[in-house]
């Protein structure tokens, strides 16, 4: 398919990745595009046949996603998506603005000269996504984006979390990122923070990533016209 929110839930393959990672990935993905709005009540029937699994398989990454905090009980009438308060996303952009530092810092620090010639190709690829503004294509690139950073830190555990983080304020990060003024800004940010990272400048990349973050939250929870109402 090419339609990016609706490809999450296509049937899966029976592959060597065991089924209940790829449920959760998929899952994940319909969150992150918002084909699952905060607060989507997940009816087993339906996704079984969507994604072409057992009830069984479901259940067991439904479980972990729920350990993740990612989706809620609703008093045992199932699961939904969960909903992030104001407080809650302040609060994860604050611990963004420690986490990502710290990323970047471990990966000048333990990636090799090839990991960061293809974080610039990707750098490349996630300026044009801005450029063109689809939000879908924006969250995604800069998914890769950042998913190679964290795979380069060799930081597994910070990766973790950094991915639960950005996919639970998902629906904000897809109204920011479209905005004019949010796009050619973000663009001199990544170019600032791949710039440090080439001259393996921790100081800099620190420095840059705390800005990037700083400004992604000023632009995720306020408008011109004040806090947006989550």
């Amino acid at each position: 398919m090419n339609n990016p929110v609706i490809e999450p839930f296509g049937p899966l393959k029976q592959e060597s990745a065991p089924l209940r990672n790829k449920i959760m990935q998929s899952l994940r993905r319909a969150i992150e595009t918002g084909y699952l709005e905060p607060g989507t009540r997940l009816v087993e029937k339906d996704l079984c046949q969507q994604l072409n699994v057992s009830r069984t398989s479901l259940r067991e990454a439904l479980r972990q996603l729920q350990a993740e905090g990612i989706l809620t009980d609703l008093n045992n009438r199932g699961l939904a998506v969960v909903t992030v308060t104001r407080e809650d996303a302040e609060n994860i952009y604050r611990i963004r603005g420690v986490l990502e530092p710290l990323i970047i810092e471990q990966f000048i620090e333990n990636a090799p000269d090839a990991e960061i010639e293809t974080l610039k190709a990707q750098s490349e690829r996630l300026k044009q996504a801005y450029r063109q503004g689809n939000a879908e294509e924006i969250v995604s690139t800069k998914r890769d984006f950042y998913d190679l950073i964290c795979t380069g830190a060799r930081n597994p555990i910070a990766f973790d979390l950094l991915k639960k983080l950005t996919l639970l304020t998902s629906p904000l990060r897809r109204r920011s990122v479209v905005r004019p003024e949010r796009q050619s800004q973000s663009i001199s940010e990544i170019d600032a923070i791949v710039a440090a990272i080439a001259k393996r400048d921790k100081v800099a990349a620190h420095k840059a990533a705390e800005k990037h973050v700083a400004n992604s939250s000023l632009s995720a929870l306020h408008t011109g016209d004040g806090v947006i109402d989550l």
